[in-house]
């Protein structure tokens, strides 16, 4: 018996209508499909497809709110999230495939934001490694993990731009810089998407949030957003643009408003700018609820009204909130909406249902056995810890106290996150279970000899006033020949909802610390934190400090690879740690002032009780080896629009052991029409040099990289001189200067 889609799709596959329209994400014969399809559907059928909701799987279990099936049944949704595995989801796109009129396949959704069930360090985490080909590679494990249990959909990646460590989803980006930040956009979504779409394990990317919703005001999540042109379009917006050229098939919008319009209502961004120049060809989607949310935002009177706005702005599909679901065809009858703008959203939809080939088989990511063979593999263990162990920054390694001997008698695991596996998944860890997670202390065990004796105390919570734990760790410590103490964040103190503003220990972990250092005890602080911390008494007295972010499943392991010397690590911060919260927000590519602070003039830019430098510079970062940065030189000082200069320098590993160095070059210029930043990353290199090994590098410069929004805001470089800084971080001292003429 034939079905009900084989009947009707069947139809529209055999159509022959003629259509010329090329696009990114589809051909010829798509759109002659698309178009068939579009002539069948009913006003109700097109809006549903503009329909996300979710299963609130996270919340209740497999199953959909109810009515929500009903609405499923009836073909008024187009989408889900929150549902995943291979065999709930197949049962879903059962439902809609073969019970609806048309059988227009489901596309699921989830936040697939650092692994799917084998969880990579958060991205912020995962950036400090500046390994974009290691970033990449998380993002591809995470895709074919996420494919196989049923998904084709991931609301990643984030790339707001981040300068404020009170901020949650400070943890969610890449940091601070706007290049560095750029091209691990690129980088994720190329991991995601693959290179042909069309592939069962290929996960459509989606850029938010869009735009700008990592500038809110103060911190506090959701909050407004007010910038000029010019600081929107050469801070925030080029990490979307790099996403977009990278093929990111969808975007999100943001929750804040922009300039006096939030963000889903806002033409400028998602026409004007996103559609018009920049020619993206895939769909928008919002966040949750953020069409409702225009009500309280005060730019609509009702939610029938807020609709109006976002789709009339160029938003295809509304999550969660139902308000194109609740009004929308009627207000395309009451000729108050165009039904083009209808048609155009739901052709965006479906052509990528089409490219992801669900037409032609909506099970396909529906492998049950595919789920079981790839999920939380072995091998994606092994990238997991690999990935992991590179975004380990060492932020501090006096007297050398690491790497720590495995052969050491008597070590002292201490803390509340030493022995913890649900903190080290971090936010954001989609289908990532604790169970998995393998702790410090089980990394450690696994890595010292057979004869050395590890003794764990917990010494505290994270939050808590108790310090009835501490004369355990202290007796602990003690009886050690050296400590590890694992301190930090829980993981829902970062992401979305979890803006602070005591960016420093929470509790009584700082206390805790500084009594084991004061036993005078080789100690190594391990912090595992979702966002910047203000720790200067951590940073004056630890002899050692590392820096491990929230790394997921294989956390343990990788920690313990570079405790105990078997990585060297090359981790640079993706962000500034500040001194106090009082610098905040505190990043290197500042911009001038007239009166640039002098410690003998009281009246320049500066604080009475604090330097203005941070704690840690963005692209800071040691090694358990070192490097010296000599002999700069420039094949051409003087040089013309069209030219390219080559700026070299030696790097020397001047320390016993091989290492790797991520080289940095950073530009200021030095006259503009407008004010500009004291310095902007431009390129870097990672190197990996044995002991008492050197080699020269060389980047090239061209006028591209020297370009900004000039005082009439056209785009393009102008002729003047500009500093060159090569070095390990943002405070880079091997200075060289070129004029362009």
């Amino acid at each position: 018996m034939m079905t009900k889609r084989a009947g009707f799709l069947g139809l529209i596959l055999c159509c022959v209508i003629q259509v010329n329209a090329q696009t990114r994400f589809t051909d010829a014969r798509a759109e002659r499909m698309i178009d068939s399809l579009l002539n069948l559907m009913t006003l109700e059928e097109k809006v549903g497809q503009m329909t996300l909701f979710t299963s609130d799987w996270d919340v209740t279990g497999p199953t959909l709110r109810p009515g929500y099936r009903n609405d499923v049944a009836a073909g008024k949704v187009g989408a889900i999230f929150n549902a995943h595995t291979a065999a709930y989801n197949r049962e879903l796109q059962r439902l809609v495939v073969e019970e609806t009129r048309l059988g227009i396949p489901l596309l699921f959704g989830y936040d697939v934001i650092h692994g799917y069930r084998t969880i990579f360090p958060m991205p912020l985490g995962e950036t400090a490694s500046w390994d974009l080909a290691a970033i990449e590679r998380a993002a591809r494990v995470a895709a074919e993990e996420s494919t196989a249990a049923g998904l084709h959909w991931t609301f990643a990646p984030m790339v707001d731009i981040a300068r404020d460590p009170r901020w949650g989803r400070i943890m969610e980006g890449a940091g601070e810089d706007v290049y560095l930040s750029s091209l691990a956009a690129a980088a994720r979504v190329r991991g995601f998407q693959g290179d042909d779409l069309s592939a069962p394990n290929t996960l459509l990317a989606c850029a938010k949030h869009y735009a700008a919703y990592g500038a809110a005001q103060a911190g506090r999540d959701y909050h407004t957003v007010d910038m000029s042109d010019r600081v929107l379009r050469e801070t925030y917006l080029p990490p979307f643009q790099a996403a977009h050229q990278a093929g990111a098939a969808t975007f999100m919008t943001s929750f804040n408003e922009l300039n006096g319009t939030p963000a889903s209502a806002n033409k400028y961004l998602l026409t004007d700018i996103l559609r018009d120049e920049w020619g993206f060809e895939g769909f928008v989607v919002t966040d949750y609820t953020s069409i409702n949310e225009m009500v309280k935002h005060g730019t609509a009177a009702n939610e029938a009204e807020a609709g109006m706005q976002s789709v009339k702005a160029g938003v295809d599909m509304d999550m969660q909130g139902a308000v194109y679901y609740n009004y929308l065809a009627d207000q395309i009858r009451r000729g108050e909406v165009s039904l083009s703008l209808v048609n155009d959203a739901v052709r965006r939809i479906l052509r990528l249902k089409y490219a992801l080939g669900l037409f032609e088989d909506p099970y396909r990511y529906c492998d049950e056995e595919r789920e079981r063979r790839v999920v939380l593999s072995a091998a994606n263990r092994e990238v997991a810890r690999d990935v992991s162990r590179r975004s380990i920054v060492l932020l501090k390694n006096e007297s050398q106290v690491l790497p720590l001997s495995p052969n050491v008698r008597r070590l002292a695991v201490i803390g509340p996150l030493a022995d913890n596996q649900a903190d080290l998944l971090g936010a954001w860890h989609a289908d990532g279970r604790a169970a998995d997670v393998v702790t410090l202390l089980r990394g450690i065990r696994e890595r010292v000899s057979p004869q050395t004796d590890v003794r764990y105390v917990k010494g505290c919570d994270v939050q808590s006033a108790d310090r009835s734990g501490f004369a355990a760790a202290l007796a602990a410590g003690k009886q050690a020949d050296a400590i590890v103490v694992a301190v930090g964040e829980h993981e829902w103190m970062s992401g979305e909802a979890a803006s602070r503003t005591d960016i420093t220990l929470p509790g009584l972990q700082l206390e805790l610390v500084q009594a084991l250092i004061r036993l005078g005890k080789p100690l190594v602080v391990v912090l595992m934190n979702g966002r910047p911390l203000a720790i200067p008494e951590l940073a004056a007295e630890a002899p050692a400090i590392l820096e491990t972010w929230f790394l997921g499943t294989e956390a343990g392991h990788a920690i313990s690879d570079v405790l105990f010397g078997d990585y060297n690590p090359s981790g640079k911060l993706p962000v500034s740690f500040p001194r106090s919260l009082g610098q905040v927000p505190i990043f290197y590519a500042a911009k001038p002032t007239g009166r640039p602070m002098n410690p003998s003039d009281k009246y320049t830019s500066k604080y009475l009780d604090e330097v203005n430098t941070p704690l840690f510079p963005f692209g800071y970062g040691l090694s358990y080896t070192t490097f010296s940065y000599t002999k700069l030189s420039i094949d051409k000082p003087t040089f013309r629009l069209n030219d390219t200069v080559r700026v070299s320098v030696t790097l020397t590993n001047t320390g016993s052991r091989a290492g790797e160095e991520t080289v940095q070059l950073y530009i200021r210029d030095l006259v503009g029409s407008v004010t500009r930043p004291v310095r902007e990353l431009k390129d870097f290199q990672k190197v990996n040099l044995a002991a008492g090994e050197s080699r020269q590098l060389t980047f090239e410069i061209s006028a591209e990289d020297l370009s900004f929004y000039r005082a009439d805001m056209s785009f393009g470089p102008e002729a003047g001189e500009f500093d060159i800084f090569v070095g390990g971080s943002s405070d880079a001292n091997l200075t060289g200067r070129i004029r362009m003429e």
